[in-house]
């Protein structure tokens, strides 16, 4: 039997103490719960649970029979687990006690009983009757905008979305640069509620993800509410008939205007390339664009190519170039700090899978485990130490001893080029800027004999190439920008008038702020996903926040139907002191010193893009709206 054959494989591909804990719980037997099999990880390595071979030996031993009781018919304990011994689930696949008021957070996101606060809460008949009369325009057909339309047709709101693109997938479909993939581990970077126990690779590249979006719009019947390659030029607030006015602009050139009760943005953060502001840009005479962009027409074979830039981005795609080229020169201005994960390019092997699909619970307990380990367990190592005097290399004691550890790993990589070593080892705190994720492959490839990494800082660009400060002209064939978004530009592409018709973007003055980074005040009906201040460093993937703001303006839309109000807008001053707080706590973690500089801050140096909070504190904030945070508008009174 295929299963049989599979599961000696699987045991040793196992995450033993997910695989204990769904077992435990298959079961109902708390013995496996034993105090010489708990965990003891040690940060930025996988694979070392801190249990000793011979135990680890008794572990694949003891689920080996337990698997096989299974596959002959053995009885699964389908009810949740009390909670008790959930809690103490928690706790074995945590390594530590789960710090208090943890547990009902964590229990929603595993979803063990079927059931998530997540889902939509529309049963009641007067409830589905009022859902019907509202309309809904989602912006974006990108991961939050397809979590948005299963939602809304879930809750039986009528919706449409639309997408500039020809195709949904977002971020997904627009960059196709080589070695594009996700650096959040892909049974974390996936709908709750929408796994794949079939992912190919531990960090899937853009084509598989771009494959999942897509299944997930055939699954949920989404494209008949999707309009493709349709822009929306500007949004108008009807006061008199409190409904958004929306022109849409179609492939053709022509324009509509349509109206919708309320308008979610689906749109992101990170979708506006941004080009360095260098002198002489234009006048380069080869071919040049952005990875974003990338011109998949352009054969880089035996040219010479510059690549600006070293965000996350040009650290995917240079390994992937270098050996094709005749000569790569790197300018970089600050090296990112490369986080060691030896499994970044591995693929998911066929135990693992098998195990995923076939052992009850156990793909809940590894996406906990995920979960746990890269989200708030992962946290206090970037916070700041206000008593710190250890210099600005580090924030605190455990971020300086994960900066110890993560420098060990590159110097380790460049003992051989001292030369190297003193351009890629970062000087900022780690968390400081945006992390990727290191399996050696970025710094073999600045090795190669045919590749230089260029620090000094660039002077202009000129027909041929590249002169720095020094002097040089770095000639060139093909120019490629690795510079990243426009990130603090939100919703830059829009034009949106609220109340009194006063534009967003006005408002805002470059400093873009939202109430929950979902709703700002004098734009009633109107919210955004992954808005302001929802961006997050090292703590998860960001489906998760997608999938709490859903929920949130689900409820929000619910009031609107509860109460029979006709527009439901933020009050100034909760946005306001949400925002304070906001701020405040931001100065609290690495990206928030004042030694570094990122495209987390803008232009006025505060930090737009980043929760400075634990996820629990966002899943809490928008578990429902609080009525008393906004003034519902009721319906005017008929005239007799």
């Amino acid at each position: 039997m295929a299963e049989a054959a599979l599961l000696d494989q699987a045991l040793q591909e196992a995450h033993l103490p997910a695989l204990i804990a769904a077992l435990a719980q298959v079961t109902g037997d708390p013995d496996w719960l034993r105090p010489e099999w708990t965990p003891a990880y040690v940060p930025l390595s996988r694979n070392d649970i801190g249990v000793s071979e011979a135990e680890q030996a008794k572990i694949r031993e003891k689920a080996k029979a337990a698997i096989q009781a299974l596959l002959a018919g053995g009885e699964v304990k389908a009810a949740p687990p009390e909670p008790a011994l959930l809690r103490r689930l928690m706790d074995f696949v945590a390594g530590a006690p789960i710090p208090e008021g943890y547990a009902d957070f964590l229990a929603d996101e595993l979803a063990i009983s079927g059931k998530s606060t997540k889902d939509p809460q529309f049963e009641q008949p007067r409830l589905k009757e009022a859902a019907r009369r509202l309309n809904v325009l989602v912006i974006g057909a990108g991961m939050s905008g397809l979590l948005t339309g299963i939602r809304l047709a879930q809750a039986g709101v009528p919706f449409q979305i639309v997408d500039k693109n020809p195709d949904v997938g977002g971020t997904w479909f627009e960059n196709t640069y080589p070695g594009c993939r996700v650096d959040n581990a892909n049974h974390m970077y996936s709908y709750s509620f929408e796994p794949n126990h079939l992912w190919p690779q531990h960090f899937s590249t853009q084509p598989v993800l771009l494959s999942y979006f897509r299944g997930i719009a055939e699954k949920y019947d989404l494209r008949k509410h999707i309009r493709f390659e349709t822009l929306v030029e500007s949004l108008t607030w009807d006061e008199g008939k409190a409904v958004w006015r929306a022109v849409l602009k179609g492939a053709d050139g022509r324009t509509e205007t349509i109206e919708a009760k309320a308008v979610v943005s689906a749109v992101g953060q990170l979708n506006r390339p941004r080009y360095p502001d260098i002198e002489g840009l234009e006048t380069f005479e080869g071919p040049a664009f952005h990875s974003a962009e990338w011109r998949h027409d352009v054969d880089l074979a035996g040219k010479r190519v510059a690549v600006i830039g070293t965000g996350a981005s040009a650290y995917q795609f240079v390994p992937e170039i270098a050996p094709k080229v005749a000569q790569l020169k790197v300018f970089q201005r600050t090296p990112p700090w490369g986080l060691p994960v030896p499994h970044y390019h591995e693929d998911v092997g066929e135990g693992m899978k098998w195990l995923l699909e076939h052992v009850p619970f156990y793909d809940k307990w590894y996406r906990f485990y995920l979960f746990w380990t890269t989200t708030e367990g992962f946290l206090p190592m970037v916070k700041s130490d206000p008593s710190w005097n250890g210099g600005p290399g580090a924030v605190g004691p455990e971020n300086a001893m994960l900066r110890e550890m993560a420098a060990q790993a590159i110097a380790a990589q460049v003992a051989d080029r001292p030369d190297l070593a003193e351009k890629v080892i970062p000087q900022y705190p780690v968390g400081g800027k945006r992390a990727v994720l290191d399996n050696g492959v970025w710094l073999a490839a600045l090795k190669r004999p045919n590749v230089e990494l260029i620090t000094d800082r660039i002077e202009k660009v000129t027909p041929k190439g590249v002169v720095t400060a020094d002097g040089t002209e770095h000639a060139a064939d093909v120019l490629i920008y690795g510079t990243g978004f426009q990130a603090s530009n939100f919703l830059s592409f829009l034009k949106v008038k609220g109340r009194g018709g006063r534009e967003l973007h006005e408002a805002w003055g470059g400093d873009a702020r939202a109430y929950l980074g979902i709703t700002t005040p004098g734009f009633p009906n109107f919210f955004m996903i992954y808005g302001p201040n929802t961006n997050i460093v090292v703590n998860g993937s960001i489906i998760f926040f997608s999938e709490c703001a859903v929920r949130y303006i689900v409820g929000c839309l619910r009031l609107l139907a509860e109460t029979g109000a006709r527009a439901i807008e933020v009050r100034k001053d909760v946005h306001d002191a949400f925002n304070a707080r906001v701020d405040e706590a931001n100065q609290g973690w690495a990206w928030g010193s004042p030694h570094v500089s990122s495209w987390y801050k803008n232009k006025f140096g505060r930090v737009s893009q980043n929760w400075p909070f634990g996820l629990i504190d966002y899943w809490r904030a928008t578990l429902a709206p609080n009525p008393e945070d906004y003034t519902l508008e009721k319906q005017p009174e008929a005239v007799a």
